[in-house]
C-alpha cells in the first residue's frame, strides 16, 4: 500500500524480474550476452542503465543486476548461461527476494539521505549512477531516474521495514539539504 505525503510518495512498484549477474564484466561474450537479454550495454563502475525492455546496474567489479520484465527472468537466466557456457559466471533469477519502491517528490533525494549515511549530494550521486548502502539498518541500492524520481531496492524479507521508513522520512519532510 502506498502512502502519499504531502509532497513526495512512497510506492512497492511490485513484482520486477530482477537477475543477478556474476562474471569477468570486461569480457565481450559476457557483454554481448547482457546486450542480447537486456538491449543495453555493461555500465562502468556505479554504472546504472535503462532502456525499453530493462536496465543493468553496475553492482561490484564482477556483479551486475539485470532488471528484465518479471515473466521474462526465468529466460534471462537460460539465456545468459547458454551465452556464457563453459565460462566462470553466475545467474540467478533473485525476483522473488527483492523488492522495489518508488520514492518521487521534490524533496526525494532528501528522503534517502535522512535514511542512508549515503552522500547523495546531486554532485556525489548523479543521475545514472547507483548505490549500495544501507537505509536504516538494511542493506539497499538505489539510484535517481530522473528529478525528483528514486527507485530503491531491499531485500524482500525487509520491505516493510524499508517502505515505513521512507514513508516516514518522507512524512517528516525537507529538511533544505540540497
Amino acid at each position: 500500500m502506498a502512502e502519499a505525503t504531502t509532497t513526495v510518495t512512497v510506492r512497492d512498484l511490485g513484482a520486477q524480474g530482477m537477475v543477478t549477474l556474476r562474471g569477468d564484466l570486461a569480457d565481450e561474450t559476457l557483454i554481448k550476452a547482457v546486450r542480447k537479454v537486456t538491449g543495453l550495454t555493461v555500465p562502468g563502475q556505479r554504472g546504472f542503465r535503462r532502456g525499453k525492455s530493462g536496465a543493468v546496474a553496475w553492482m561490484s567489479p564482477d556483479e551486475l543486476l539485470l532488471l528484465v520484465p518479471e515473466d521474462k527472468a526465468g529466460s534471462a537466466v537460460a539465456d545468459l548461461d547458454r551465452a556464457l557456457d563453459g565460462q566462470h559466471h553466475l545467474a540467478v533469477d533473485v525476483s522473488d527476494a527483492r523488492a522495489m519502491f518508488a520514492v518521487e517528490g521534490p524533496f526525494a533525494r532528501e528522503v534517502l539521505a535522512k535514511c542512508s549515511p549515503a552522500d547523495l549530494h546531486p554532485d556525489s550521486l548523479p543521475e545514472g549512477e547507483i548505490r549500495r548502502t544501507r537505509l536504516g539498518q538494511v542493506a539497499a541500492a538505489f539510484w535517481c531516474e530522473g528529478d525528483g524520481i528514486w527507485r530503491v531496492i531491499v531485500f524482500r524479507s525487509v520491505a516493510g521495514y524499508a517502505q515505513a521508513l521512507l514513508e516516514r522520512s518522507a512524512r517528516d519532510g525537507a529538511v533544505g539539504a540540497f
